[in-house]
């Protein structure tokens, strides 16, 4: 299940989510969650067993996991929500993602869900997956878009970040500098003595 949220509000996206908190400007993009065919290993397994009663723990675990899962995308970062007792929430600015791939196993290929992994700037391999995620492969490419602005932006706000005042001193100290440099290779070259020279030649 995915959701678009991106022509919702901030206030109306993230009423959905108690478990958000947004910073000012930050907006919901997208939202999904484990594809309802991730726990059909759980059913094969575990209905079996339920005649044992064993397989019932399996089959419960298997769904409240997957209804307790929460994948999130907004214009600045990647959330996972997850946890069935507990929760657990993890962020990733979009200016440190630096790697997104996707896999899917033979029954994900089959049903359409699969894996996304995204790995960090200075990270130790892949710090968040969202597993069994629909249509991976759409999934990796809006997190790539996502963070190819975000980091377009980052680098726009660091270019104005200067004022007009800073920029001219700027140039001013760079000119100083050529002008004591060519200054001091003045000083240094040795003039020609034209009598010199003709009385060696003399």
């Amino acid at each position: 299940m995915a959701t678009d949220l991106s022509s919702e509000s901030s206030d109306t996206a993230a009423s959905e989510f108690d478990w958000l908190t947004l910073d000012d400007g930050e907006q919901v993009q997208w939202s999904g969650k484990p594809h309802v065919y991730s726990i059909v290993p759980a059913l094969i397994v575990g209905l079996p067993l339920a005649l044992f009663l064993i397989g019932i723990p399996i089959v419960v675990g298997a769904y409240l996991n997957r209804e307790n899962t929460v994948y999130l995308l907004t214009n600045e970062a990647l959330y996972r929500k997850s946890g069935i007792l507990s929760r657990d929430v993890q962020k990733i600015e979009f200016e440190k993602v630096q790697n997104i791939s996707y896999s899917q196993g033979a029954l994900g290929n089959y049903f359409g869900y699969g894996t996304v992994d995204i790995s960090t700037a200075g990270g130790t391999g892949v710090e968040m997956q969202f597993r069994s995620v629909p249509d991976p492969k759409a999934v990796q490419q809006r997190i790539n878009e996502q963070s190819r602005r975000a980091r377009g932006k980052g680098a726009d706000d660091r270019s104005t970040s200067e004022s007009p005042e800073q920029v001219l001193e700027d140039i001013r100290t760079e000119l100083r500098a050529i002008r004591r440099a060519v200054e001091a290779g003045g000083r240094d070259a040795t003039p020609t003595d034209p009598e010199g020279d003709d009385g060696g030649r003399n």
